[in-house]
């Protein structure tokens, strides 16, 4: 009896042993993956949403500022994709889950970013940032017109309202556009914004055998006769008949 039971204490202990230095051994190893993926995932001083959507922000505040005297309300601004349209205004869009306030919406398509410089594409933001001023300030026309008071706000801003994007185009209508006026109010902004460091970040990812995004098509227009033609946006279509350069129109 004394004998078995020598011999079984030293298997008792021996386990035990092995067991808290097994414990011991297998906390070391599991806090180690620990700190080294903690630093793995340690994240970015600013995320791609923080830099995109803040500096989307921070150009509306400047044009607010610069262009409406700070008298526009707030609004959310989203990227979201609608055929044929570089951006867009949805009155009322969003409401609170608490306290029920609506808010307004100004959309920019980023597929349109695709071959338009930084100018062109915060253009965009301003036009309806027009639609916006209407909205509070104005007479908006109903079904989106683009009525002769938008078109007259339009003008006030540095932004000539065309149906073609070109000179000589329609300044009301149901679909329109706008090109930037030279020194105007709207590109002295702009060129404000640009100097303080500003800059836009992400486009639409280009699909492979495409010049732009989803929507690859645009809609080319003479200034003169009206005439229309489909093609990609990097094209220079010119229209026989009159000699001149066809514009694509991206509208708004």
């Amino acid at each position: 009896m004394t004998d078995n039971h020598t011999a079984i204490i030293p298997t008792i202990v021996g386990r035990a042993a092995g067991e808290a230095c097994g414990s011991s051994q297998e906390a070391a190893m599991a806090r180690k993956p620990r700190r080294s993926y903690e630093r793995k995932i340690k994240p970015p001083n600013i995320t791609p949403t923080e830099a995109e959507y803040t500096g989307m922000q921070r150009a509306f505040d400047h044009l607010n500022v610069e262009l409406f005297g700070g008298m526009l309300p707030v609004v959310f601004l989203t990227y979201r994709a609608r055929a044929n349209s570089a951006g867009y205004f949805a009155p009322d869009r969003f409401t609170g889950r608490v306290d029920k306030a609506g808010r307004h919406e100004i959309a920019l398509n980023a597929d349109a970013f695709v071959g338009r410089t930084d100018e062109q594409i915060i253009s965009t933001l301003a036009h309806e940032m027009v639609h916006l001023w209407q909205r509070a300030f104005g007479t908006p026309a109903s079904r989106g017109y683009h009525n002769r008071e938008w078109s007259l706000k339009m003008r006030t801003i540095g932004l000539q309202p065309s149906s073609t994007g070109a000179v000589g185009g329609r300044e009301t209508g149901q679909h329109m556009t706008h090109y930037v006026v030279p020194d105007g109010p709207f590109q002295k902004a702009f060129r404000k914004l640009v100097a303080s460091g500003w800059k836009l970040n992400l486009q639409s990812t280009v699909i492979a055998g495409t010049e732009r995004g989803p929507n690859s098509k645009v809609k080319f227009s003479c200034p003169r006769c009206h005439a229309n033609a489909w093609g990609k946006p990097t094209l220079e279509i010119t229209c026989t008949p009159c000699g001149v350069e066809m514009p694509a129109e991206v509208l708004s």
